[in-house]
């Protein structure tokens, strides 16, 4: 049947771009949930009267969780489908967000971010699995963009619902408990939309089910204008089913690449966004202050991640990632140099920017790495490592921030982002343009 050819040689058509659209939405929620409690981290100190200790707990506790759906879900992506995964990851999230929202004391409020982040954890993994598997090999990295350009909105929304709720109680609730109502209420929605989405085409055929694969290859196509090429030969690639594979030959060097990869990008990342209310609380300024000027940094997210959708097919990935994480550490540092008002928006602007940049390049990046079988089961487990390096982050970078200041911590984060770019130049592999069968064959030399 040639689903794979088939897929690769079409055109991005409306169905792509509906994908696309509901798989950004999702991301929009899980994006902004995970940003949300650092936003609102000053708030949480007075409201429950969180010490600096159990503020860590608070800030982890989604983090961890995210671990735990990351290992767990991402696997089970591979095994009942791209489409049952979703629901399951989205179902979680909005109904334990909801739950956190009339959080009783700090306790509450952890265990239900703990299962909300099950949630989270397995859905950007799944997430860059079911785009890979959908999309034309010439077009993956650029729709892949424009999905998390929607997405990445979610983070100054939580910026900006922060700075108009905290401090009010619309209806005669507290602000920030809304925040989490927002959240899980539009997350509700797109769980709705999601039962329009398909299953993977890749993924039914990995299973032997071609039929159903099929299908909905020919409602691709037929949504497609006329006349399509001829589907290319397919190169044969091996398509090993157990989870093992990944850590033995031929597998094994993407592996560590990925995992070494998903380790220190944390810090850089995530270290970054979801620490600057706290960066900016130690640098003097007062509560409105440092809520404004995050919800402005955070601006950068939605912004670098539409710059990188006209580079990101033109440029190798490997390279791309390379070079942003180069100007993340750049602008890291300037950051926490920074004193004035004024260079702290526009270096806090700056690196969320180039951040996306590097986001979207590295999202689509670890979707092309691994066959169809083992495509969620990969990202899930290295963004597991992700997770659980984020959630040891409080309690690292806090401590230093409190003890040496802002500068010395980013200059670890620098660190960080050196590492990562040396891992990425040495053991990555080439992948713009190319299908992900070829990819996959190819896995004898970097």
């Amino acid at each position: 049947m040639q689903i794979a050819s088939r897929l690769d040689r079409l055109p991005v058509t409306r169905r792509h771009r509906y994908f696309v659209a509901v798989v950004g939405i999702a991301t929009f929620f899980d994006l902004y949930d995970l940003f949300l409690a650092a936003t609102i981290s000053t708030v949480l100190t007075k409201e429950f009267g969180v010490t600096p200790t159990t503020l860590k707990y608070v800030l982890a506790s989604a983090f961890v969780g995210a671990f735990v759906g990351a290992v767990f879900l991402g696997r089970l992506a591979d095994r009942l489908g791209r489409r049952r995964a979703f629901l399951l990851t989205l179902g979680l999230y909005s109904v334990f967000t909801l739950l956190g929202a009339f959080s009783t004391d700090v306790w509450m409020l952890v265990i239900c971010r703990f299962i909300a982040g099950i949630g989270i954890g397995a859905e950007l993994p799944v997430a860059d699995a079911y785009l890979a598997d959908l999309l034309p090999a010439r077009a993956r990295g650029r729709a892949t963009a424009w999905a998390y350009t929607i997405g990445f909105c979610g983070v100054p929304a939580a910026g900006f619902l922060a700075r108009a709720l905290v401090g009010h109680a619309p209806l005669g609730i507290d602000g920030w408990r809304w925040l989490f109502v927002i959240g899980a209420l539009g997350a509700a929605v797109v769980w709705a939309l999601r039962f329009t989405l398909p299953e993977s085409p890749r993924w039914l055929a990995a299973q032997g089910r071609i039929g159903e694969a099929d299908e909905i290859v020919r409602k691709l196509e037929a949504s497609a204008p006329r006349p399509l090429p001829e589907p290319e030969p397919e190169p044969p690639a091996p398509e090993p089913v157990r989870a093992s594979a990944l850590l033995r030959p031929p597998w094994f060097r993407r592996t560590a690449m990925l995992y070494v990869f998903q380790l220190l990008q944390s810090f850089g990342y995530y270290g970054f966004g979801s620490l600057v209310p706290i960066v900016l609380a130690a640098k003097g300024f007062g509560l409105v202050t440092s809520l404004t000027f995050s919800a402005l940094t955070f601006l950068g997210y939605p912004i670098g991640s539409a710059l990188s959708i006209p580079v990101i097919e033109r440029l190798e990935r490997k390279w791309l990632i390379v070079a942003s994480a180069a100007a993340m550490a750049v602008f890291g540092l300037a950051f926490g140099y920074a004193t004035s008002g004024v260079l702290i928006a526009v270096f806090g602007f700056c690196y969320t920017a180039v951040s996306n940049v590097f986001s979207n390049a590295f999202h689509t990046y670890q979707g092309e790495l691994f066959p169809t079988s083992l495509r969620g089961t990969a990202a899930g487990s290295a963004y597991a490592l992700s997770r659980l390096a984020t959630a040891a982050m409080p309690f690292v970078l806090l401590p230093i921030l409190h003890s040496a200041g802002a500068t010395t911590m980013f200059a670890v984060v620098a660190g960080a982002m050196v590492l990562l770019m040396i891992d990425v130049a040495v053991l990555g592999p080439r992948t713009t343009g190319e299908s992900l069968e070829t990819i996959a064959a190819r896995t004898s030399r970097a």
